[in-house]
């Protein structure tokens, strides 16, 4: 099932608990906008080897009901514009869970950046701006790095943005710290993964040292999560990337696997843990499973074979529905990805606020904030799951439409 679909589906499932009339559930589902921008390189970004080149550019703005919409960008061979609708609807509930004053967007390019220099990419990042320019903005829309992007690409769209509009350091996020960037945004969504971990063992009695995990993506979220949970006494035993899987029974030891990452590009030939077949890690045995890699990987095929009794799901959409259901017949606890993974978010309006303010936070503080912004978002979650009698996935949605449908009616447009 792919994104689009399953995302309608939970949010029609909120929806119906919420008892939403069919009016406003309608205006609630269809994107504010979609931006289909043809950047035709012929005109303006020659290749370095001389030749001409034409990339597509989308950006999918979804709902501004509660505030300005938020979302990355990303650069990717196969930008599929449903999936990034359901990613720009996917962001609209996911500020609201988290009570941020956002709505949500998605967009991207399609290319292979791996393919593109560094001249190449900024000159496309450039061009793309140029395209949107009048279509974003501080108060409007924020874009914020996703796959393939980085606090680099942040920057150039910060550059093209402010020769039309003067100098905005507020209209992105994610940016280097030299240009307005936040203390603490690099393991932000990680961080958000161990305080929304250590809210859910404590709702069950437990805590996360001694608790055995799997990690499935050992990208930006995955390796920090790996390694403030491995701080906070987890044992992590297996971790998988695209380069291979790796497992120790006995916990793997985390520094001298992120160094080894880093200084071989992934995990494969790591001497700490034995080599297993990547398309098992989601099988290990395990406590807690982290999926933070790509959607779609917990589905009817393999759920009944999962053996970890919760899921925190780091990804964006890792687990398909029929999935949820075999899981939940399991007793397996799912914390859902429009919280569990909304740690990014969170301090992308951290660097929001500072950039505006003229005032920046030290590290302390946004690591502070972003708990209490966690730990008060899965009290939020688990009130709506009572109201409802639903589970954790139905909680955060429920919580997020519920806020989006209130603003929406306030503000005049339900009618």
């Amino acid at each position: 099932m792919n994104a689009l679909v399953a995302t309608n589906r939970n949010f029609k499932r909120a929806a119906k608990l919420l008892g939403l009339d069919s009016k406003l559930e309608k205006s609630l589902l269809i994107p504010f906008r979609e931006i289909k921008v043809i950047i035709e390189v012929e005109c303006t970004i020659p290749k370095d080897d001389g030749t001409l080149a034409s990339f597509v550019g989308f950006r999918v703005q979804h709902d501004n009901a509660r505030g300005p919409m938020k979302g990355g960008i990303r650069y990717h061979p196969e930008v599929d514009p449903d999936e990034v609708n359901a990613l720009a609807q996917l962001m609209t509930w996911k500020t609201a869970v988290a009570n941020i004053p956002y709505g949500g967007a998605k967009g991207g390019i399609g290319c292979n950046p791996g393919e593109l220099s560094v001249s190449e990419l900024e000159r496309l990042t450039r061009v793309f701006t140029q395209k949107i320019h009048d279509l974003i903005g501080i108060h409007t829309d924020v874009p914020a790095p996703d796959m393939g992007t980085g606090p680099q690409t942040m920057a150039w769209i910060l550059d093209e943005y402010s020769k039309f509009h003067g100098y905005s350091p507020a209209v992105v996020t994610g940016k280097p710290v030299d240009l307005g960037g936040s203390l603490g945004r690099d393991a932000a969504t990680g961080r958000g993964v161990l305080f929304a971990t250590e809210a859910l063992l404590k709702e069950h009695g437990k805590t996360i040292s001694g608790q055995r995990f799997v990690i499935q993506g050992f990208g930006n979220v995955g390796a920090w999560a790996a390694q403030l949970i491995s701080d906070q006494g987890g044992k992590i035993v297996a971790v998988s990337d695209i380069t291979g899987a790796i497992k120790n029974t006995k916990g793997l030891d985390i520094p001298s696997l992120l160094k080894h990452a880093n200084e071989h590009k992934g995990v494969k030939g790591f001497h700490g843990g034995d080599p297993i077949d990547p398309k098992s890690i989601l099988v290990e045995d395990c406590d807690i499973l982290i999926p933070a890699a790509l959607g779609g990987v917990i589905n009817r095929e393999n759920a009944s074979d999962i053996k970890s009794k919760f899921i925190i799901e780091a990804a964006n959409h890792p687990t398909d529905p029929e999935a949820d259901e075999i899981l939940s017949k399991k007793g397996v606890v799912i914390l859902p990805d429009i919280f569990a993974n909304s740690g990014g978010v969170t301090v992308s309006y951290f660097e929001w606020v500072q950039n505006i303010q003229g005032f920046m936070w030290d590290e302390e503080k946004v690591n502070n904030e972003l708990r209490n912004y966690m730990t008060r978002g899965f009290k939020d979650v688990k009130e709506m799951c009572k109201t409802h009698n639903c589970d954790l996935r139905m909680g955060a949605f429920t919580l997020g439409v519920n806020r989006v449908a209130r603003a929406t009616v306030l503000r005049g447009w339900g009618a």
